[in-house]
């Protein structure tokens, strides 16, 4: 049965903010989360973007104001680069839905996995080195590893991905490394985002 343009009318007054139901239904259709999940990231997000600067976008100086270490100052500056999709040096609602949605449970492992290895690929040059790797290595870890601690995690990583032994690991490589050892996974999986 056809509806008509009063119901129409009637139903968009009742549901508020006709675009804004739109707009986060296109999100859902887009990523992991319902429209109910969005609209609680939106909340989260006008939190986040009003925390120092109150203009409905997340800075990359709002993070490093919380940030306690070298290492998450490291981690936060990656992470903002990678939820900085349109490169504008700030992080708009669009974005961090997109990319939040790697982290949610139902995201595919194997988006996960590639998500992971641009995290790690600080130099952005299609390779996970060993410089990027202490990096990485450091800034998850809250435990103090001394530098031979450090050395060995890195030899054994190494050698066990490094599948073309030329020093450094690629995408592929990477992809055949991560299901050896699933539990890296688990920082690639937010339960709260349910």
């Amino acid at each position: 049965m056809p509806v008509s343009i009063k119901e129409c009318c009637c139903f968009l007054k009742k549901i508020g903010n006709p675009r804004r139901i739109i707009h986060f239904a296109l999100l859902a259709s887009e990523t992991s989360f319902s429209i109910n999940e969005i609209e609680a990231l939106h909340d989260l997000f006008e939190r986040l973007s009003h925390a120092i600067i109150e203009d409905g976008l997340i800075h990359k100086s709002s993070g490093l104001r919380f940030s306690a270490t070298a290492a998450r100052t490291i981690c936060w500056q990656i992470l903002f680069d990678i939820f900085d999709i349109k490169k504008n040096g700030v992080i708009e609602f669009d974005e961090f839905v997109r990319s939040l949605s790697i982290f949610h449970p139902d995201a595919p492992e194997s988006d996960k996995i590639e998500f992971m290895f641009r995290l790690y690929d600080l130099k952005h040059n299609g390779f996970i080195e060993r410089d990027e790797m202490v990096l990485a290595l450091l800034s998850e870890m809250n435990v103090d590893l001394s530098n031979d601690e450090v050395e060995a995690i890195l030899d054994k990583t190494i050698l066990d991905a490094d599948l073309n032994g030329d020093g450094k690991i690629d995408l592929e490589e990477w992809k055949a490394f991560i299901p050896k050892y699933p539990s890296l996974l688990n920082n690639m999986t937010l339960p709260l985002l349910r």
